[in-house]
């Protein structure tokens, strides 16, 4: 199928084409003309399957065959960080170049003072953050009452991220009889109980099996002692197993801490999380984009909308403790049908990490061993045992064992 087939205006098929797009992603195709008829969307779709393009083109043209608008936005696009809703309303500057319409972007970070003068000019397409959105509302220089659609992109996410009831407030100043559009990676059961209070009749669309890690990704486990991390991650870099990655690890703290080991060590790398300001993030990320860095170490909330292309191996230097971020950080590689390599160092305090993404997976990770690193990690004053790893698809259950012990 071709864009042209589902029914977009020449401007926008002008602007599609000069980016390099010819056919559609399958849930472009599913989705657009669904957008189109006006009706609402329950979207479930893999990071890189093109899901931003999937709303932002078909409510481009929407808005631009009615008659404009006044000073109020009447179109809102929620995102749970910065880096995304950035990468959103770039996707939306981008395909909308060639029709009258106005966009804007506000998140936090920054000074809120030229996004208040923005918004004074008016826009018809707004994409923000529920915190800095509320920021607005509050003080009276965001006017949402003339909003007609309405989109959660990374529900899941804003759901992990505590944002449930920045959303509901934010549905409050908002008109009824909007459309309403629902995008995630992953479908568990809090963004279905969201879908359920907001969405009317909606279209399901799935293009992928339920929580499926990307499937042009493969997935490497490194068995290793905790203590021998670093010293694993930099053999993996110095041997050329590991060149250009995004390294995702649990804290703040521990983000600074490994980037400027690694610097230590001749490796150049930064760090990208929530407490860097937002010139700093801009900045790590431009860094890593033109090569002046080959590592990029974040945490899962400021991994979320990092729009960076051909990225060859994302790292798990810790295991996400929600089973489903697992998903949305290997899915930062192997976009776009180009093929990815996600690493995992698991020492043995993470077993029961490993066994609940084991199981939203149903599937095994295929398990590498590194020579001279050893598998277990010796505890202060209890026998030393030789540790193997062990997995069973059928029960779902994995970690590491005593060698000989019973399953």
């Amino acid at each position: 199928m071709y864009f042209k087939e589902l029914g977009l205006k020449a401007e926008l098929l002008s602007a599609i084409h000069a980016q390099g797009y010819k056919s559609p992603t399958p849930v472009q195709e599913q989705a657009i003309p669904e957008i189109l008829s006006g009706r609402d969307v329950l979207a479930g779709a893999q990071t890189g399957t093109g899901k931003t393009a999937a709303f932002t083109l078909p409510i481009l043209q929407l808005l631009s065959e009615k008659s404009q608008g006044g000073f109020n936005p009447r179109a809102l696009i929620l995102a749970p960080t910065r880096e995304l809703a950035a990468q959103v309303a770039k996707s939306v500057a981008v395909y909308g170049k060639n029709l009258s319409l106005h966009s804007t972007v506000v998140f936090g970070g920054v000074n809120i003072n030229p996004q208040i003068r923005e918004l004074r000019r008016g826009t018809d397409i707004l994409t923000a953050t529920p915190g800095r959105l509320l920021d607005h509302a509050g003080q009276r220089t965001l006017d949402l009452s003339e909003v007609e659609i309405l989109v959660l992109d990374e529900a899941d996410r804003m759901l992990d991220m505590g944002f449930i009831h920045d959303i509901r407030r934010i549905l409050k100043l908002l008109p009824h009889g909007r459309q309403n559009l629902l995008f995630s990676a992953t479908y568990p059961e809090s963004v279905r109980q969201l879908a359920d209070s907001i969405l009317h009749n909606p279209k399901l669309i799935q293009v992928s099996r339920r929580n499926t890690a990307v499937e042009t990704v493969t997935q490497v486990l490194h068995p290793v002692a905790r203590t021998d991390k670093f010293k694993l991650l930099t053999h993996l870099i110095k041997q050329g197993d590991v060149s250009r990655a995004l390294v995702f690890i649990r804290t703040k703290y521990a983000a600074n801490n490994l980037a400027q080991k690694l610097a230590r060590n001749s490796i150049s790398a930064a760090a990208i999380h929530g407490n860097k300001s937002q010139s700093q993030r801009t900045r790590a990320l431009a860094d890593f984009k033109k090569g002046a860095v080959s590592i990029l170490v974040a945490t899962d909330i400021a991994s979320r909308g990092l729009d960076i292309n051909q990225l060859p191996q994302v790292v798990n230097y810790d295991l996400p403790g929600i089973p489903e971020d697992y998903i949305h950080r290997i899915g930062r590689t192997g976009r776009a049908g180009a093929r990815g390599l996600a690493l995992s160092l698991v020492s043995h305090d993470e077993t029961k990490l490993l066994a609940n993404i084991e199981k939203l997976l149903c599937t095994r990770i295929q398990v590498r061993e590194i020579p001279g690193f050893k598998k277990e990690e010796a505890v202060a004053g209890a026998p030393s045992f030789k540790y193997e790893y062990w997995s069973s698809p059928r029960k779902h259950v994995a970690g590491f064992r005593r060698r000989g012990a019973r399953r």
